[in-house]
């Protein structure tokens, strides 16, 4: 699915905020709120499962720094990695592994690699999970979902939502930005959005879409090249008024966070 088109005025979010946050609808989903340090989830599940969430992290944590202490460029590098000899906690291998399809920096999906650990982690306890890391999510539903694009000032912000049906799932939804936000990106993109089954994935590629865009006339490009990833499922990039989307990127009017 591509296209451009126009919208009417944005509604207005605040990243630093976070007014994006916000689950609503569908009885027997809870929204709870975990925080370790610098990590700071939003999650939905059958039930709150908090402490068993800020343990997850604790353990992701660790995982990491543990690891930037033997590698410290694990956390500055902005290309991929060779991945050390021998065998790798999973979290560290989704990350590698991501980055090297994506050509970037391994911290590029670290976002993404914390939500979808958190969220294996609780799916034994939960008919369904749902993680949000800094606007990145990794999604486990057993009924569908609408995640809304949240694009700074374009007005497609708060105006449009992707449409996740439950069968797509485990997947990962995640979203890098120019304009938005504290990650860093070498493009000009209000929203570079990536669907994969892996939210590591997502993570990094959503990084490389928005690297690729520094005006209007890249956003095609940006999103083919996206697709073209295995793994990828869909990708979807805005600036200001414009917008183009590739693979399976099922668009509805609609808030923002709609479960």
């Amino acid at each position: 699915m591509n296209g451009q088109t126009a919208s009417p005025a944005p509604t207005a979010f605040d990243y630093n905020e976070r007014t994006y946050r916000t689950f609503a609808g569908a009885a027997g989903r809870v929204p709870f709120h975990v925080r370790v340090e610098t990590t700071d989830l939003y999650l939905l599940a059958g039930h709150d499962l908090s402490a068993e969430a800020r343990e997850a992290v604790k353990t992701a944590r660790g995982t990491l720094e543990a690891h930037i202490r033997q590698v410290p460029a694990f956390a500055t590098a902005l290309r991929p990695l060779e991945p050390p000899q021998g065998g790798l906690p999973e979290l560290l291998r989704w990350m590698y592994e991501a980055a090297g399809a994506a050509g970037v920096g391994p911290m590029a999906a670290v976002a993404g690699a914390v939500a979808r650990f958190v969220g294996q982690r609780l799916r034994a306890l939960s008919r369904e999970v749902v993680v949000e890391n800094g606007g990145d999510l990794h999604l486990d539903l057993a009924e569908e979902a609408v995640v809304g694009l949240f694009a700074g000032t374009s007005p497609f912000s708060g105006r449009l939502g992707l449409r996740i049906r439950p069968e797509a799932t485990p997947l990962g939804v995640c979203t890098s930005s120019g304009t938005v936000g504290p990650s860093l990106s070498f493009g000009r993109a209000d929203a570079a959005t990536v669907l994969a089954r892996d939210a590591a994935l997502a993570d990094a590629v959503a990084t490389g879409v928005g690297n690729r865009v520094q005006g209007p006339e890249d956003l095609e490009a940006a999103v083919e090249w996206a697709f073209k990833i295995p793994g990828v499922t869909g990708a979807v990039a805005v600036l200001g008024d414009r917008l183009a989307a590739r693979g399976e990127v099922e668009f509805v009017e609609t808030g923002p966070w709609i479960p």
